[in-house]
């Protein structure tokens, strides 16, 4: 067998080696996007149970503040009925915002504000709330870390020829970022 022959062959295998190690570290990095993922829609989901609960207790001593406690449960069930990651990143945001505002609210309630029940939830929803924040983190650390393995030479190739597709940051709107007004009319 001739030497060129057998160096084509070794730069060929060596090239296959190359594929699969950045098909495989694609994969990996691709299923830990969807795993920081899960972990992230694990919280919000039971931040949307714990809404409820909290919404009945707030009725009990605001009764007149319908519009807040409306606005509460219809971001709540904007989540709940979310069908892909981005359109819960979206209602996750809008769901943060009406907790905060329900939070500003309760201030105006002393008697609510030591009910054992009322602080109860509020302690889950806030250890919720951390948890979701860190999780927020993770993911987009990950994300980030996939996405550019899908843009860097010489895995771009791979990741062109196999149609991996960049993943979306959990990112806060400008809505999200904006303070809550809370009236008391």
């Amino acid at each position: 067998m001739p030497n060129w022959l057998i160096v084509v062959i070794i730069i060929v295998v060596l090239l296959v080696l190359w594929y699969v190690a950045t098909y495989n570290s694609l994969i990996g990095l691709r299923n830990k996007v969807k795993d920081q993922w899960a972990q992230i829609d694990v919280q919000l989901k039971r931040r949307a149970d714990l809404i409820p609960n909290l919404v009945e207790t707030v009725k009990g001593y605001a009764k007149h503040e319908k519009g807040t406690l409306e606005e509460v449960i219809q971001a709540r069930n904007s989540f709940v009925s979310a069908t892909t990651p981005e359109e819960e990143m979206k209602a996750a945001g809008d769901v943060e915002k009406t907790i905060s505002k329900l939070f500003a609210l309760t201030e105006s309630y002393p008697d609510l504000k030591a009910n054992d029940n009322f602080l109860s939830l509020q302690a889950d929803l806030k250890d919720c709330e951390d948890k979701i924040s860190t999780m927020r983190q993770f993911y987009n650390d990950v994300v980030m870390k996939y996405n550019n393995k899908i843009e860097t030479i010489p895995s771009n190739i791979v990741a062109s020829i196999s149609h991996f597709e960049q993943a979306s940051f959990f990112e806060a709107t400008a809505q999200e970022k904006e303070v809550p007004t809370v009236s008391f009319e």
